[in-house]
């Protein structure tokens, strides 16, 4: 999926798609005769970028070796990127840019989670966090974020991950009310991850994985929405507990970069809140049976 052939595919198929959201008259263009698109032609975003149709056409085909930042900025502005989609197409031109796919070589060791990050996670006793990697496995989470994420821990064959289990396993409709939202979020996710990584082998097993077995995925995947999840607020359904509905920030872990730990917080004397302490009550009272 993310040979440098399928990079060039990536860019082509992501500029299409921004243009194909933006009609002439939004930029005072007058809609002209015979349209076959809805969208702008590309000798229409070319002339927005004050580039030529020629130049326009090859860098829409992922031919972007030579070009200036000061070209692609233009063709970000003349499409109406915003921040996260900005940062995405320069990821895919500097892949593409940066020449043939390395060999398939051994899979690298699995990342660690530093030791710290774990103690600080264990140290939130009212607070759910997990590390996740950019191709969504959960690698450690402390007691709350187990338990918040339970099903996907006790589901997974192996290491859990989010994405594998939101598109394959029945049960992530109940763990997430809003799973439209949760499938989204986690192919933003995976498609900016591919941009920055484009040959992380867990990277490519995942998506052509979930490419080659779910409609869905595939869907959203060709949509090229992309958008930072660094903060927000997610609904939770557990069991035993029922619904928490709780707020998420994303934070990069330096010591390892591909890692991030993502933490959640409930609104102060909110119900969730409540069901937090019972969450941690009765995992205090499991350890000490």
């Amino acid at each position: 999926m993310l040979t440098t052939v399928d990079i060039a595919k990536d860019i082509r198929d992501f500029l299409m798609s921004r243009r194909a959201r933006i009609t002439p008259g939004q930029v005072g263009l007058a809609p002209g005769q015979r349209r076959r698109v809805p969208g702008l032609r590309r000798e229409e975003a070319a002339q927005l970028a004050g580039v030529s149709t020629e130049d326009y056409t090859q860098i829409e085909r992922g031919n972007v070796g030579g070009v200036s930042d000061e070209v692609l900025q233009a063709i970000t502005r003349a499409l109406r990127l915003s921040d996260d989609e900005t940062a995405h197409f320069f990821d895919l031109c500097r892949a593409a840019a940066g020449g043939k796919a390395p060999g398939r070589t051994r899979r690298p060791a699995a990342q660690r989670v530093p030791s710290g990050v774990q103690a600080l996670m264990d140290s939130m006793t009212a607070a759910p966090a997990i590390v996740i990697t950019g191709s969504l496995d959960i690698v450690a989470g402390n007691t709350l974020g187990r338990g918040l994420y339970g099903p996907v821990f006790e589901r997974a064959a192996g290491i859990p991950n989010l994405a594998r289990f939101i598109f394959f396993d029945s049960a992530a409709a109940q763990l997430f009310p809003d799973w439209d939202a949760m499938a989204d979020d986690a192919v933003g996710l995976l498609q900016a991850e591919a941009a920055r990584s484009p040959h992380a082998l867990a990277l490519t097993d995942v998506v052509g994985e979930l490419a080659t077995r779910s409609e869905p995925f595939r869907t959203r995947w060709a949509a090229h929405n992309v958008k930072a999840h660094r903060n927000g607020t997610k609904r939770f359904h557990l069991d035993q507990f029922g619904e928490l509905t709780l707020n998420y920030n994303v934070f990069d872990i330096t010591a390892t970069p591909g890692l991030s730990l993502v933490g959640y917080t409930a609104e102060p004397q909110s119900p969730s809140a409540q069901t937090l302490r019972i969450m941690d009550s009765w995992s205090a009272a499991e350890e000490l049976s």
